[in-house]
């Protein structure tokens, strides 16, 4: 399963309530399932939401816990006030204006004491993104920003929120991405360099020695994301 949280990082127990903010089509939820902890995704995107629910519902049923999913966007988040033990919140900030206000927001539905992971593309490689072409910024729904970590950092910090740790991930996806982009983003799909590094990534997944590589050596040299753990302070 490609997850770019370390949920084990982000100490996801069983029973925890953890909530996927952004959650696409579900990677981290399922992750989140496997850990016996119940899971709530939210997404703008219903089309990505119908994909997931029905395989989240099931899996989730199947584990004893619960599996859900809601439409809604970062800056009206549908729930209570300390709501959540665990909050992620992957590749979003970057698409949006007011990363502060999505961040209060996030820190708004957080238990006191609980923990956030917020995942962004590390700034080498949307800069070197951007050096291959201006498609990558200007594709409808693309990265309107590029992020430095102190940048994403202070904004948690204007939120309540205190950064506990940094982490990175997906070594091998930054050259597929730098293909994608010396092909021509629109059309990169229709390249067979691109359709055959994708049939790549798609068997090395599971595969325990390129995990491995991936996180000693790649992920030290070419990380495509990266990974802020935070914490909300607690209640005095």
């Amino acid at each position: 399963m490609l997850l770019t949280v370390d949920l084990e990082r982000l100490k996801v127990r069983k029973k925890d309530l953890v909530l996927d903010a952004g959650c696409g089509e579900g990677r981290h939820c399922f992750g989140v399932l496997e850990r016996g902890a119940d899971v709530v995704g939210l997404d703008l995107d219903f089309a990505s939401l119908r994909a997931a629910s029905g395989r989240l519902r099931d899996r989730a049923s199947e584990l004893g816990s619960v599996g859900a999913v809601n439409q809604g966007d970062a800056f009206h988040l549908p729930y209570r006030d300390n709501t959540f033990d665990r909050v992620i919140c992957s590749e979003v900030m970057e698409h949006v204006h007011d990363y502060v206000g999505a961040a209060r927001e996030l820190a708004r539905v957080t238990k006191p004491g609980g923990r956030l992971a917020i995942t962004i593309p590390t700034t080498t490689s949307e800069n070197l993104y951007l050096r291959l072409g201006d498609e990558y910024f200007e594709s409808p729904g693309g990265h309107i920003r590029i992020f430095k970590p102190r940048q994403l950092a202070l904004g948690l910090a204007k939120a309540g929120l205190g950064t506990e740790g940094v982490g990175f991930a997906h070594g091998f996806h930054t050259p597929y991405w730098v293909l994608r982009s010396i092909m021509n983003l629109p059309t990169a799909d229709d390249s067979l360099l691109v359709q055959g590094y994708r049939k790549f990534l798609i068997q090395i997944t599971g595969s325990p020695f390129m995990d491995s590589l991936e996180k000693t050596v790649l992920n030290r040299i070419c990380p495509k994301s990266l990974i802020l753990y935070a914490e909300k302070p607690a209640a005095p």
